[in-house]
């Protein structure tokens, strides 16, 4: 499969069967201009979203037939995991709540964590499963931070972790930089391209932190 970031949490994903979900899609010039990436031009057949924000549920950007995913159920073939999480550590009373998804393309299990504000219980982590790529957002003061994130990929033990949700130049929210999340990194990547392919027989043993460009 391919795994694309688009920018802020929104990833493009490829099956090998040419079926196309994206995550969490933003809409551009978002929040008086604080979500500066472009329009995505890839078209779906599935959409996640974690919740219902600006930066992640624009679906109206997108032309043509497609699903929109908000809870568990099996789509096009697809299986997904739907856990109930909060926006922050105050049980949803601050941004409400969130939606981490977990499905499976072409034999790897993907987590997708949204915006997710809080460390994950025991009993969440059970529920996810094993994980295989994890989608971890890292900025801080919207979501988890970079300690936050450290610790939730530790608790799911990802063969490949790619950060999201973090400051960049189309980003203008005072969030941190993916260099808060990656300094203390055994293994690290910097991918130098928005996307990559990956293939169960590519996947490192341990977790491999890489680190995307973001495509608009």
């Amino acid at each position: 499969m391919k795994i694309k970031w688009n920018g802020h949490a929104s990833f493009t994903i490829t099956a090998s069967d040419g079926t196309v979900i994206i995550t969490d899609p933003y809409e551009p010039g978002a929040f008086g201009g604080g979500i500066a990436y472009g329009k995505i031009l890839d078209q779906p057949d599935l959409v996640t979203v974690s919740h219902d924000h600006a930066d992640h549920n624009y679906t109206a950007g997108f032309s043509g037939s497609f699903e929109v995913v908000r809870g568990p159920g099996t789509y096009r073939g697809i299986e997904f995991t739907a856990v109930p999480t909060f926006h922050d550590q105050s049980g949803g009373s601050e941004r409400g709540t969130n939606t981490i998804f977990v499905f499976e393309v072409d034999g790897i299990r993907i987590c997708h964590l949204g915006d997710l504000g809080h460390p994950l219980s025991a009993e969440q982590v059970g529920k996810i499963g094993n994980v295989d790529v994890l989608l971890v957002p890292i900025g801080g003061f919207y979501t988890i931070d970079s300690g936050q994130a450290t610790d939730v990929a530790n608790a799911l033990s990802p063969s490949m972790i790619i950060p999201m949700h973090f400051k960049t130049d189309g980003c203008g929210f005072p969030i941190a930089k993916v260099e808060a999340f990656v300094k203390d990194k055994p293994s690290v990547r910097q991918a130098n391209t928005a996307e990559i392919d990956i293939d169960r027989e590519s996947l490192p043993g341990t977790a491999e932190v890489v680190v995307l460009d973001h495509a608009y």
